[in-house]
């Protein structure tokens, strides 16, 4: 049996005054996720357990099978086994993003997708000017892609912080969300020399030159110790496996549960990113492993711009480039299963992550069509599969009437 998952991150939403009370997904042209829906079976999983934040490291962990409750020690771990940082039980590791405040307000939590080579020089310089305010003993900054990267304590105590994501503060001060917390006054100094070094960087004046959202200073969250995940092909009695992402969370957590990696050229965590690529990738995946992840993080990054249009487009890229190529492939083989669905809901509204259960199709071998319908988030809703625990849905997409 072959499988592949595919991960429009952020694809669902709330319907939209502007889209006719429709959401991006329903006004989306998408006959590939359609076909999956009317030819499978559609529903609802909540991939965010009570009492969690919603965001992909809990509902992708929760996608792939493990139950945050007993697997989710943090989202910097996961990003850090993506670089392969070794953890001890010690040490903890926050994300560090690159962000825009203006006037003491969260305008954007990416610094404008700012690119992996300006954040390199933005993040040597923080190094330099920590290190001389005697800030970096026992701190490590490791640069990951574009505005996420990983500042690392090496060594006890385990401080117990409150923090907050700054994708989930869009238009408000920043002063309410700053660390709580023990070791509050350490994570606030760097955060406040970031703000004072980057005001005047030749970087940041020279996008500003561009139109472009300068990195205004660094946000610390995400914090968390090492995690341990059960193998995934002991779990499930399916594998090999393999991940096909631009984000480091995403390949971090696969690294956990013992798959492989894939890298792809062209592979942006934007709209900009290669599509067609990625669908080609994917689909040859198949001839090698028997399960092949492929994410797609460009609507969620447009959700949280408010950005209706990219959203779409974002879309219908996903569903003629991968969705349509990837479902092509595996009709070659003689049992075969697809699913796709979003990690989590991004609305565009509220440009923050939602909580709503997200909605799935699957399609393939022995999983049969009860009421034909598109793929759409009304339409899974009113479907008759409904999964109160996200994380039982890959038992039943791998092994369900077989």
């Amino acid at each position: 049996m072959k499988y592949a998952i595919i991960i429009p991150d952020g694809a669902a939403d709330e319907p939209l005054k502007e889209l006719g009370g429709k959401t991006p997904l329903a006004v989306a042209k998408t006959p590939f996720m359609d076909e999956v829906a009317m030819s499978g079976r559609i529903g609802t999983a909540r991939t965010v357990p009570a009492g969690f934040e919603s965001g992909s490291d809990v509902a992708t962990m929760s996608l792939l099978g493990y139950d945050p409750v007993k697997y989710h020690t943090g989202r910097a771990p996961l990003e850090a086994a993506a670089k392969d940082i070794p953890l001890s039980a010690d040490d903890m590791v926050f994300r560090l993003n690159l962000v825009t405040a203006v006037d003491g307000v969260m305008k954007d939590h990416s610094a404008g997708g700012i690119t992996d080579a300006e954040a390199a020089v933005l993040l040597a310089a923080l190094h330099d000017e920590l290190k001389s305010a005697g800030l970096m003993e026992g701190f490590e900054i490791h640069q990951g892609v574009s505005y996420r990267n990983l500042l690392v304590k090496r060594g006890l105590p385990h401080w117990k912080l409150t923090t907050k994501p700054p994708h989930e503060i869009p238009e408000e001060k920043i002063e309410k969300w700053l660390p709580t917390g023990e070791g509050q006054q350490v994570l606030r100094a760097i955060m406040e020399r970031s703000a004072k070094l980057f005001a005047t960087h030749e970087i940041n004046l020279v996008r500003k030159e561009n139109g472009m959202n300068p990195a205004s200073q660094v946000w610390l969250w995400g914090q968390g110790t090492a995690p341990a995940l059960a193998n995934f092909k002991g779990r499930f009695k399916v594998g090999p496996a393999a991940m096909i992402t631009g984000v480091d969370l995403l390949r971090g957590l696969a690294r956990l549960i013992g798959w492989d990696n894939l890298t792809m050229p062209g592979m942006t965590s934007f709209h900009d990113t290669d599509y067609a690529r990625q669908g080609v990738d994917t689909a040859a995946a198949l001839d090698k492993y028997d399960l092949v992840v492929s994410h797609i993080e460009s609507p969620d990054e447009a959700s949280h711009q408010a950005d209706t249009a990219t959203k779409i487009a974002a879309i219908e890229a996903i569903d003629k480039h991968v969705v349509g190529p990837v479902l092509a492939k595996l009709k070659t083989y003689p049992e075969w299963r697809l699913l796709v669905l979003p990690d989590h809901p991004t609305n565009i509204a509220t440009r923050k992550h939602g909580y709503a259960p997200t909605c799935f199709a699957m399609c393939g071998t022995r999983v049969g069509s009860v009421v034909p319908k598109a793929y759409t988030e009304a339409n899974a809703a009113t479907a008759d599969l409904h999964l109160d625990h996200g994380h039982e849905l890959m038992e039943y997409f791998l092994h369900s009437a077989k």
